[in-house]
């Protein structure tokens, strides 16, 4: 028996098993449980078929759930990636200032979110915060940023954004550094205009980079739970509440395992026809060097 065939088997073995129990096997379990009720104490798993699935899609809190998780996903990554490229061509210089603010913005992305959090409830606190503080400067009265439900989402949003900033902002200086600098030189030498430079040339050349953050921006959005689980939890009036602590709401604090397992399932539905749409879409615009 050739024992060398088998040898590269053996090396990611493994990485594989590591894979097979705690990936996939927590996956099928979620399935299994999502068609049993359970309440994550008894032993006995009752099974109900498509019932959590039923009550999950009549419930107006799980729509408004989904809503939620949508709106701080789409408006997270659009300000995000659009902030961060504008960032980018303005940092993307030589010079020591330019260094200082390059690490200056980077620096929200490596604080524990915790400590983020903390920092930003007091920040927007409604009587003593800093940023009602600014605003009263110009006369503007006080703003319940966290207590309000109609600016309690948007103001995760922007907690969400000045966290990504600093990180998406060095990817794509980085993408721009990678563009060769002839196809700037020629376009400069055709007089081409400097926006048309941008639309013809460093939008497709940042693409890859792009396409990237876009990705982990999407799945990084859909599962918040740290900022929602330490300010709002969920709240004022669920408008704060998305999928990821719906899903940790539901199964260990209320016991309805089998409930949140069904959530558990659409969520990764979800996640999966978005990165598939994702890929086919905006995956052939990709320009790759």
């Amino acid at each position: 028996m050739n024992s060398g065939k088998w040898r590269p088997y053996l090396f990611i073995a493994p990485t594989f098993l590591v894979f097979l129990v705690f990936f996939i096997q927590p996956i099928v379990y979620m399935f299994y449980l999502s068609f049993h009720d359970w309440n994550f104490i008894s032993p006995d798993k009752t099974f109900v078929g498509l019932k959590n699935f039923k009550a999950l899609l009549a419930d107006p809190m799980f729509l408004q759930v989904i809503r939620n998780t949508f709106v701080y996903t789409f408006f997270t990554v659009l300000f995000s990636i659009s902030m961060a490229l504008l960032l980018s061509i303005w940092l993307n210089k030589q010079g020591r200032m330019y260094r200082f603010a390059q690490g200056a913005v980077f620096t929200p992305h490596i604080i524990s979110l915790v400590s983020i959090a903390m920092l930003w409830m007091w920040i927007m606190d409604a009587d003593y915060g800093l940023l009602n503080w600014f605003l009263s400067l110009f006369g503007i009265g006080k703003i319940p940023w966290l207590t309000n439900p109609d600016t309690a989402l948007a103001s995760l949003i922007m907690i969400a954004i000045w966290k990504n900033i600093g990180y998406y902002t060095l990817i794509i200086i980085a993408g721009l550094q990678s563009i060769p600098k002839h196809l700037y030189e020629a376009a400069a030498l055709d007089q081409t205009p400097k926006w048309k430079r941008f639309i013809k040339i460093t939008m497709p050349m940042l693409s890859p980079s792009l396409f990237f953050l876009t990705i982990i921006g999407v799945l990084d959005s859909i599962k918040v739970f740290e900022t929602i689980s330490i300010i709002t939890k969920g709240g004022p009036l669920n408008s704060t509440n998305t999928l990821v602590y719906y899903i940790y709401e539901n199964g260990f604090a209320f016991f309805k395992i089998g409930y949140a397992s069904a959530a558990g399932v659409i969520l990764l539905l979800i996640l999966s026809v978005l990165t598939l749409i994702y890929f086919k879409v905006l995956g052939k615009r990709v320009h790759y060097q």
